[in-house]
């Protein structure tokens, strides 16, 4: 029997149940469709690794004795379908999506195989719990992260998997079915991103357990050190799953494997969340916050894009995020309070200008992040708490060297947090485009507005 195995958010082959599942069932042809809705509004650091991923991934199929990966372009419903009658697949598995997109997507398509008598099969998720499953004594989802956490720390999850042993893989005819090559994105000049893959993503993971779990509670809020994973975007894409970081973490001790239980325990509550609130997307999650006023985005709004505030570990951040398609953690949240509750534009722009960059995009943990610093989220950061930049790059970027590498013209002034004016002169870099404290009272002041 032939069945297809639509690759998604799980780009590997170890510990993948829904490719276990294809492969019980015989014959096997591995998919991936390039869906326009997602591709289009992805920037060039995420199609150039999402590229890279499918390659690794096609050469791992290769190594086991397939053809490779067909790739195929279009609308999901109608080439999942093609593809599958191409082969004479009836069960096309796939891992479980929970976004609303996904949802969406996912019931499309499984309406179309039911029209050719084929079936769509969900088999695990790229979640360690997945969203929906946890509720509260009420029956409610979890509304707080700490009493989710409580929960879903006594959740275990099976034992991770090896890759199949299989035999018998197709491939798509060219003829039959809109098949195209493996996407290739050249990046824009200056651009570096990770090696993609499953292999390099075990391999930077081994590393980090050798070398960085242990310092990891103090160090990942230094932007300055390497002191973080780097492992979202492997995650968003599936390239490890987080039930073998856990296998991994049950072995470790210490407050480094801790910390890092509770950041992956962040990331699913953000799924489960979004999963039972879908608008929280693009709405306000507590929905009073839709009355704060905001400025349209300008001139100002292009400033903090572009990494030309004026304030250094601002800039230092968002020219982090165009060069490699990422930022520590830490600077997101500066970087977010600083359009918020400075500039005084609404955290969506913000959000939508992040996942258009970030190679670890990732809806669920991206726009929730940007609500808890709103200030109208999950376990909010209160409103009235308002990052000023100045003193959270002296405190977490002490000897500056975050902000001198990724800030290169403040490489030799005396304070590269708080340049002088003659400095900022001399060296071509901007004074600031608005004042902290004027700003940080108008914010003030706009919410008192909605509290009355």
């Amino acid at each position: 029997m032939a069945s297809l195995m639509w690759f998604r958010r799980d780009l590997r082959l170890r510990d993948n149940p829904a490719l276990l599942e294809a492969c019980a069932d015989g014959e096997v042809l591995p998919l991936f469709v390039i869906d326009p809705r997602l591709w289009g509004p992805a920037g060039p650091s995420r199609r150039a690794y999402l590229a890279a991923s499918l390659r690794s991934l096609d050469a791992g199929l290769r190594a086991a004795g397939a053809p490779g990966l067909a790739v195929v372009r279009g609308e999901p419903a109608r080439e999942v379908v093609r593809a599958a009658r191409a082969v004479g697949a009836d069960q096309v598995h796939v891992a479980a999506d929970f976004g609303p997109y996904g949802r969406r997507r996912d019931a499309e398509v499984e309406q179309a195989l039911a029209g050719v008598g084929a079936e769509l099969v969900r088999t695990g998720s790229p979640y360690a719990v997945a969203p929906g499953t946890l509720t509260s004594g009420s029956g409610d989802h979890y509304r707080v992260f700490t009493p989710f956490f409580r929960v879903w720390e006594q959740h275990q999850p099976a034992d991770p998997q090896p890759a199949p042993r299989h035999d018998a893989w197709l491939a798509l005819d060219p003829g039959a079915a809109a098949s195209t090559a493996l996407p290739k994105t050249p990046l824009p000049e200056g651009i570096e991103l990770p090696a993609a893959g499953e292999d390099a993503t075990l391999a930077r993971w081994r590393e980090f357990l050798e070398r960085g779990l242990q310092d990891y509670a103090e160090a990942r809020d230094l932007p300055g050190t390497d002191g973080t994973s780097r492992l979202s975007v492997h995650l968003k894409y599936g390239e490890v799953h987080p039930r073998q970081l856990l296998a991994d973490l049950a072995r470790a001790r210490g407050r480094g494997a801790a910390a890092y239980r509770t950041e992956l325990a962040w990331r699913e509550f953000y799924a489960d969340v979004l999963w039972h609130q879908p608008r929280t997307a693009r709405e306000y999650y507590k929905t009073q916050y839709a009355g704060l006023a905001y400025d349209e985005p300008g001139e100002l709004f292009a400033a903090w894009q572009e990494g030309r505030t004026g304030f250094p570990v601002v800039d230092a951040g968002m020219r982090q995020l165009r060069s490699v398609g990422w930022m520590h953690n830490r600077v997101r949240m500066i970087t977010a309070s600083f359009l918020v509750k400075d500039l005084h534009v609404e955290w969506q722009h913000g959000a939508r200008h992040f996942l258009h960059w970030l190679v670890d995009g990732d809806l669920a943990s991206n726009n929730h992040g940007w609500q808890w610093v709103a200030g109208s989220g999950t376990d909010p950061s209160p409103f009235f708490r308002v990052f000023n930049p100045t003193t959270q790059g002296r405190k977490f970027d002490p000897d500056g060297g975050y902000v001198r590498r990724w800030v290169p013209e403040l490489a030799d002034v005396a304070d590269p947090h708080d340049p002088s004016p003659d400095d900022r002169d001399r060296v071509g870099y901007p004074h600031p485009v608005v004042d902290h404290a004027e700003e940080r009272r108008e914010a003030l002041a706009r919410w008192e507005r909605i509290r009355s």
